[in-house]
């Protein structure tokens, strides 16, 4: 048997352990004797896995039981960086990372997203000559003030495999010059949708535990900091939420917690705030929801892949092709925009299916065998 194609993953947050996991079954899959991926594998090829955790973000809810209950691999490396400036947590990072690769000298090394993790591993292979495969390869907000836009940029300028999601994210390396190494495969978190979906429909009990009917509720998530740390747009946006006819489900985000306590804000009594949620029942929210209110990234895409339109509390977006099919609406922190925002998700109707934008929720797939291939530039 031939040597196996050695894949170093670096993941630092939940959101990415979610879109990774979604490669990780594909390559069980792909290394599987009787899979349906058997006729991409070339001369018994098989690849071979490691996850690294950098730490950046430290999530109580990623215990043994989140891996379990998603069927994610554990990490073989977890590097406990923890929380800091962006100088100091990328710097500890590419001290660390370079350990690990320095010791396992993997084929590739693959990073997901926009996050301080995306940009030391990047770096970090690059300086030791290991090829860099980048999922979600070329979004823009074109916001540089945005510290994802710089990460995601300098990834991209550095891997030699570009995996995109969507042709949008093609066309904006097009225009940057950028044309070797890039794919378009789909989009790795409408598998983890697909996959996980399943399980929450028989693991969740969330609407029984909140007391709420289908197509009875907004969700709403509110975490970044152009909205929390600005006390104009968080008012405003909790203005908006006053205003609604229907409840709103708010899972509370810790920092926006202790903003709203150390300004002792007050919210509607149809604001229903939550702790936050483990991955399955935000899955069944998001699903059973007359739509979306969010300033996550991730969350735009679940909403349409659930059929349920989502309101961005944001300026931009890098998902502008959900704005353009008219399952989105970008409205900042204005409370009139947001309010209007919410009659037009009462009275939404889905336009296009989800594949159309997304793929075929075969985007692991397609990634694993592009790295079996060795495909570079």
């Amino acid at each position: 048997m031939s040597k196996p194609i050695r894949v170093i993953t670096i993941v630092g947050a939940r959101p990415q352990f979610v879109k990774a996991a979604a490669v990780s079954r594909a390559i069980a899959r792909f290394n599987s004797s009787d899979t349906t991926m058997s006729h991409e594998r070339a001369d018994g090829a098989r690849l071979e896995e490691s996850i690294v955790h950098t730490g950046q973000h430290y999530d109580a809810n990623m215990s043994q039981v989140f891996f379990d209950e998603l069927n994610i691999p554990v990490p073989k490396h977890h590097l406990g960086v923890g929380s800091g400036s962006h100088g100091r947590q990328t710097g500890l990072m590419l001290e660390k990372i370079e350990e690990v690769l320095l010791g396992s000298r993997p084929d590739w090394v693959l990073v997901y997203g926009d996050t301080n993790s995306t940009l030391a591993g990047s770096i970090a292979a690059v300086k030791l000559h290991i090829p860099v495969a980048h999922v979600e390869a070329g979004l823009r907000s074109f916001n540089r003030r945005m510290p994802e836009e710089i990460n995601r940029v300098a990834a991209d300028s550095i891997s030699d495999m570009l995996l995109c999601p969507t042709e949008t994210a093609v066309m904006n390396l097009l225009r940057e010059g950028v044309t070797r190494g890039v794919f378009n495969v789909g989009d790795v978190m409408y598998d983890s949708v697909l996959f996980n979906t399943a399980l929450a429909e028989k693991q969740s009990r969330i609407l029984e535990t909140l007391k709420i009917e289908p197509k009875s509720y907004f969700l709403a998530t509110l975490h970044r900091a152009e909205n929390t740390d600005e006390p104009g747009r968080l008012e405003s946006i909790f203005a908006a939420f006053a205003r609604s006819t229907m409840p709103i489900i708010l899972p509370l985000h810790p920092r926006t917690q202790k903003v709203m306590q150390g300004r002792a804000m007050r919210v509607a009594p149809h604001v229903r705030i939550i702790d936050p949620l483990p991955y399955l029942d935000i899955l069944m929210l998001e699903k059973n929801a007359v739509g979306v209110l969010t300033d996550s990234g991730g969350m735009q895409k679940e909403a349409y892949f659930f059929g349920v339109p989502c309101v961005t509390m944001r300026d931009e977006t890098e998902w502008v092709e959900l704005v353009d099919a008219g399952a989105n609406r970008l409205v900042g922190a204005d409370t009139y925009r947001i309010f209007d925002a919410m009659a037009w998700a009462q009275a939404w109707k889905p336009a296009k299916a989800a594949a159309s934008l997304y793929g075929d929720g075969n985007a692991g797939a397609k990634i694993v065998s592009l790295l079996a291939k060795g495909v570079r530039p």
